[in-house]
């Protein structure tokens, strides 16, 4: 999901659209909405913790691209609840995806997470470089 980017001239001190040039000194024109960039500081920040790196790593580079959530433990040398806490905040910022399976449960990345993930970062820094 690429970020929405604003793309009018707004007044910068006053709030409001004037349709030709910005009055602030810097001209910019063009940023990421509020909404936008709530969703990507969200996704960004559950993903902004080493153990939860380690835990998109470990299933990026899974065979068959799952991991089941008891297979975390050992690897990260954290304790179940803790694991579970991990994956749920993943879960919840949409990065990973899983599937209860007898008693426990099947991680996967979700569908082009990373990858939204980065081409959000990356439209955000291509916008910059267009208005350069």
């Amino acid at each position: 999901m690429a970020p929405r980017l604003i793309d009018d001239t707004s007044d910068l001190t006053t709030g409001t659209t004037s349709g030709t040039s910005v009055t602030c000194c810097s001209g910019s024109s063009g940023w990421l909405d509020r909404d936008a960039a709530d969703a990507l500081a969200a996704r960004l920040g559950a993903a902004a913790d080493p153990v939860r790196l380690q835990v998109l790593s470990i299933i990026a580079h899974a065979p068959g691209g799952e991991v089941c959530a008891c297979d975390f433990v050992d690897p990260l040398g954290k304790s179940q609840p803790t694991i579970s806490h991990h994956l749920k905040v993943l879960a919840e910022a949409g990065l990973i995806e899983g599937d209860k399976r007898g008693r426990w449960i099947w991680y996967r990345l979700g569908p082009s997470a990373v990858d939204d993930l980065a081409g959000s970062l990356g439209a955000i820094v291509e916008s910059s470089a267009a208005s350069a």
